[in-house]
């Protein structure tokens, strides 16, 4: 990839600018494809983004995140990157992405992009070459190519498994048409898994840091930040049985020198560069590890994301959570859904209402009404929590979980479950804006259809029917954020428990606000306060201290 041209540093930081600003910062994340479409032609853009960047001033971010939207074909939702240095040609221009990145600077908006140091796409040209060079070539030591076992070499070389079902590896052929060499993809065969051992990979991405932060993006989000080092000797993963760091692919210490490498190059820069990690980890220690201060500033919290409606599961997630960040000075970060989870409002309607990707199955019923409730409670709750809070599009809007027709499902995860795992994308399904059918004000042409359908049965969900009422979950979102960046009590980082009952998480921030979620089947009562600043349901009793319905939350001032 050609990295001689750089554009010249751009204003990349507001004046005044908070360097700690990503300790307590809401965060959007925005899949282009289904966010806005600009040009008519049913996919989301950036030209779709830009025309929308008041409706987010006005949701209250201090920054965006986007999924990859560099170019790709796409065989994974843009996870499949075939060049770091441009964007997709469905999305617009290099140019058009500078000019969203300063104008929404211009508003206090900041942008966070998306990279996938794992693997890339097998279009991409140091792909091409590594096949067309052939075994033991310079070229396939940038990837994991190794032969097949057995005496003709038909067998896997080892027995790991993929993030999406499935085989993790792949054979090639050769140029004389005969069986060659297998590669490594622990995702589909369109991603081939990089060596990380190769000077060149580690160079690639350094550079690759440099050049947005170079056009003034604010931050980078790790893809799957625990995947990238193998163990060279590629040893089998046997029963699982695994000290500390001696996983195959997972978690290897190695991983750590990369990754302050990466920081080295984020703190060239003028303003708090960030980087944020997917590191899906359930050892705490090992999780903090990745935030020590010359490592990652934050990683995602997905321990809270997967768990059930139950103030004791919720409660036990919160403290892990803080606890595991502590020593550290790391903040916590909160999320509710992203890109490949079922949205809050589907799940919280479920009879199992944890998260868990082995469980997705089509016709899962859910009750949408006492999800609606339960996602409005944890709107709430999570955006009361000490740290940063990232919000996925469409769930301020409180969008259901879209149960698509199995002919029009794009999701790889669909495919390699065999056809049993509805996949991802019933949440990447595209917003609605205004209007009373598809597509909803979404941008698409007359005639040309978006490029996932929409419900039809959404049009009271549109952002604009929800602006027109102060009940809605839009205005709700709205109210909180603002409380959020005004309060004190909420930008601060203390949290004390209270004991209200074993159905109710209670607790206090700073000196006088309090949060109350009641996740019981009862209402219970609230206590001694001076006034309501927020609830997700109406306060019952009014004249007294009030009594708070199940499945809500509220914050009080003390």
């Amino acid at each position: 990839m050609d990295t001689d041209v750089l554009t010249p540093h751009r204003p990349a930081v507001p004046a005044g600018d908070d360097p700690l600003w990503w300790r307590s910062a809401v965060i959007y994340q925005v899949y282009v494809r289904s966010f806005a479409d600009g040009n008519g032609d049913g996919t989301g853009d950036l030209a779709g983004v830009r025309a929308r960047l008041s409706y987010l001033k006005d949701l209250g971010v201090d920054a965006i995140w986007f999924n990859p939207w560099y170019p790709s074909p796409l065989a994974d939702g843009g996870y499949d990157v075939e060049d770091y240095r441009d964007i997709h040609p469905q999305f617009g221009t290099l140019a058009e992405a500078e000019q969203l990145i300063e104008e929404a600077l211009a508003l206090g908006i900041r942008t966070i992009i998306d990279v996938v140091p794992n693997h890339i796409s097998d279009q991409h040209p140091w792909f091409q070459a590594a096949l067309a060079a052939g075994p033991g070539s310079p070229e396939r030591e940038r990837f994991w190519f190794h032969p097949g076992t057995g005496e003709s070499g038909d067998g896997m070389p080892t027995d790991w498994v993929s993030s999406f079902q499935g085989d993790t590896w792949t054979r090639t052929t050769n140029a004389d048409g005969t069986p060659g060499e297998w590669y490594l993809h622990l995702f589909t065969p369109e991603q081939p898994d990089l060596n990380w051992n190769h000077p060149d990979v580690r160079r690639e991405h350094e550079d690759i840091l440099r050049f947005w932060f170079d056009r003034g993006v604010a931050g980078v989000r790790i893809d799957s930040a625990a995947l990238p080092v193998k163990d060279p000797a590629l040893p089998p993963l046997g029963d699982g049985d695994h000290g500390p760091g001696d996983h195959p692919h997972l978690d290897r210490d190695e991983l750590h020198d990369i990754y302050r490498a990466w920081r080295k190059v984020a703190d060239e820069y003028e303003g708090t560069r960030v980087l944020v990690g997917e590191v899906w980890l359930d050892d705490a220690e090992r999780f903090a590890r990745y935030l020590r201060p010359d490592e990652m500033h934050t990683a995602f919290n997905f321990d809270f994301m997967t768990q059930p409606w139950s103030a004791a599961a919720l409660r036990g997630s919160i403290q892990r959570t803080l606890a595991e960040h502590e020593p550290i000075g790391a903040p916590a970060t909160w999320v509710l859904s992203n890109h490949d989870v079922t949205r809050p409002v589907t799940r919280y309607g479920r009879a199992d209402s944890a998260f868990a990707f082995a469980r997705k199955r089509f016709g899962t019923p859910t009750d949408l009404a006492r999800g609606t409730r339960r996602a409005r409670a944890a709107a709430l709750l999570s955006a009361a929590l000490p740290g940063s809070l990232y919000i996925y599009q469409g769930d301020e809007l409180g969008l259901p979980e879209a149960e698509l027709p199995r002919e029009v499902i794009q999701d790889p995860m669909h495919f390699r479950s065999g056809g049993v795992d509805p996949g991802r994308d019933g949440c990447r399904v595209p917003l609605p804006w205004s209007g009373v059918r598809p597509p909803y004000g979404f941008g698409a042409a007359d005639g040309v259809d978006t490029w996932l359908p929409q419900p039809a049965d959404w049009a009271p969900l549109t952002a604009a029917a929800q602006s027109a009422d102060p009940d809605s979950m839009l205005s709700l979102y709205r109210e909180a954020l603002r409380l959020r960046c005004d309060l004190d009590d909420l930008r601060g980082e203390s949290l004390a428990w209270l004991e209200l009952g074993a159905d109710v998480l209670a607790f206090r921030r700073g000196d006088r606000t309090l949060s109350i979620t009641n996740l019981g089947a009862v209402p219970v009562p609230l206590p001694a306060h001076r006034a309501v600043l927020l609830s997700s349901a109406a306060i019952e009793d009014a004249a007294g201290c009030g009594i708070l319905p199940p499945d809500s939350t509220v914050w009080l001032t003390l």
